[in-house]
């Protein structure tokens, strides 16, 4: 952290995936003026995809992230089931979304204990050094950073089974999946998803012990410096229960009322991206409503993507306990209205809502893992047609993400456009940082390192990844170039795009 007359740098950014910086401007008077989440990356996925073989993409997309390859490869596959015109068989897609809870189990866990969770088991103004999750094992005991490394290791296991690889999986292709079950692994399989259910109850216990016991922590996640009224997003199935496999994609608006449902295939319909220069990121917005600049309400376009928005645009979840643990949850901060319960717009809320979600994915691989056509052992298919097009559409951990694909005859590709879960979230990151600084740095405030950490707790909720989010150069390169001489003089200053 720097810090000039003013302005306030942080940089870099911590606990988060990839790299960023928040600038923060003060007026005159030393209130905040404005601020700023820029992505200095930039990784180009979109542009150096073109020309190689469709079929290659879910092996080359994953490398966008260590953090979440499983969400990436699983774009890729579904893209590549429309792109060749083939329809994956029941079985298929079971031991696909098997797969993909296995992932979510791990990643929805890495969050709430190595990143988001520091802030509240370790505390918000804990010496930097504390807050990770060596921190947050000598909070809570050994035993309890036994369970959480135990969690992690089960699962991968569980990963590198299905997917081929440990980190980044190979399993998928074109209405197949490489390999089928074993018997005996779904044995060895069940008895993990179950002991992810008992983790998932566990760490809901562990929030309410740490976070809901404390009333200044629960002060904190119901203050208006965290709080925002945007549209929000997420993927449902036909009861409209939440789904990260499949379904169509729901947007529902401030009040909780239905704006939009639409297919993945339509996204573009629905879904427009606005250019800034001062970041390499994109910001997202609803075409029907536009872009109104960074402000939330009905009226602006801006909209969430996360799992707390996942909750809000849904009805309910799928599995009984955690659908036990919805209600809860909506119950605690919500409130309902003509039988249906009203978004929760309070961001720092996202860490609940993550480990509602962490326990629907642990009972939903249970449930698949008990399926009979689990060990179906027909899982590759043929594939004559000519490709042409595809888009494939999951709930990454981060937020909605889209792979969108076109080919020549040969199948090689001619275009590559990737909204994923962060490029999403942009936006309202952006807002809620601006928000937080605002609340929290006023004439006379100390800017002390637990202050700061706490603008970077309204960014964190959002586990954003800019490594996935950072793939399309906007056209313009900002560059800044500064000449100082020996005593630390700044003699020139060149610049472009800034």
């Amino acid at each position: 952290m720097t810090t000039q007359s003013k302005r306030i740098t942080i940089d870099p950014i911590t606990r988060l995936e990839g790299h960023g910086k928040i600038e923060i401007f003060l007026d005159d008077h030393g209130d905040v003026a404005n601020t700023y989440f820029q992505i200095p990356e930039l990784r180009g996925f979109e542009q150096f995809c073109v020309d190689r073989p469709a079929e290659e993409m879910p092996r080359i997309t994953n490398r966008i992230c260590g953090v979440c390859p499983e969400a990436h490869h699983m774009a890729a596959t579904k893209a590549l089931d429309m792109l060749y015109h083939v329809e994956p068989s029941s079985a298929v897609k079971k031991l696909r979304e098997m797969f993909y809870m296995t992932f979510y189990v791990t990643d929805h866990t890495t969050h709430f204990y190595a990143l988001g969770g520091p802030d509240f088991v370790v505390g918000p103004d804990a010496p930097k050094a504390e807050r990770n999750i060596l921190g947050v094992i000598h909070k809570v005991g050994v035993e309890i950073g036994k369970q959480v490394i135990d969690c992690r290791m089960r699962n991968h296991a569980v990963i590198k089974m299905l997917g081929g690889r440990g980190v980044h999986p190979v399993a998928g292709m074109p209405g197949g999946w490489s390999r089928a079950l074993k018997p005996e692994e779904r044995e060895e399989v069940e008895v993990i998803a179950r002991k992810n259910v008992d983790f998932a109850l566990f760490s809901l216990k562990v929030f309410d012990d740490i976070v809901l016991a404390n009333q200044a922590y629960v002060d904190l996640v119901l203050s208006d410096a965290f709080t925002h009224r945007t549209y929000y997003m997420g993927m449902v199935d036909a009861n409209n229960h939440v789904n990260f496999y499949d379904g169509k994609v729901r947007v529902v608006d401030p009040d909780g009322k239905e704006f939009i449902k639409y297919e993945a295939k339509d996204y573009a319909q629905h879904v427009a991206e606005r250019v800034e220069p001062w970041t390499y990121l994109k910001f997202p917005y609803l075409k029907e409503v536009g872009w109104k600049g960074f402000v939330d309400g009905k009226d602006s376009g801006v909209y969430c993507a996360t799992p707390l928005s996942r909750l809000n645009a849904a009805d309910g979840m799928a599995t009984p306990q955690a659908q036990a643990a919805f209600e809860r949850y909506f119950e605690t901060l919500g409130s309902k209205k003509n039988g249906r319960y009203q978004p929760v717009h309070h961001r720092l809320a996202t860490h609940w809502a993550r480990l509602v979600e962490l326990l629907y994915a642990a009972e939903r691989m249970l449930e698949l893992v008990q399926d009979p056509e689990i060990t179906d052992p027909n899982v590759r298919v043929e594939v004559y047609s000519t490709p042409d097009e595809g888009i494939g559409c999951v709930e990454a951990p981060r937020g909605t993400l889209t792979h969108h694909y076109q080919t020549d005859e040969r199948g090689m590709l001619t275009r590559v456009n990737l909204i994923v879960g962060t490029t999403n979230n942009y936006a309202p990151i952006a807002m809620s940082v601006n928000k937080a600084a605002k609340a929290l740095i006023h004439n006379g405030t100390v800017v002390t390192d637990g202050l700061l950490n706490r603008i970077e707790m309204a960014f964190r909720n959002y586990d954003p990844c800019m490594s996935c989010a950072t793939h399309s150069l906007p056209g313009q390169m900002p560059l800044e170039v500064v000449v100082r001489d020996a005593s630390g003089q700044e003699v020139e200053r060149l610049s472009q795009f800034v």
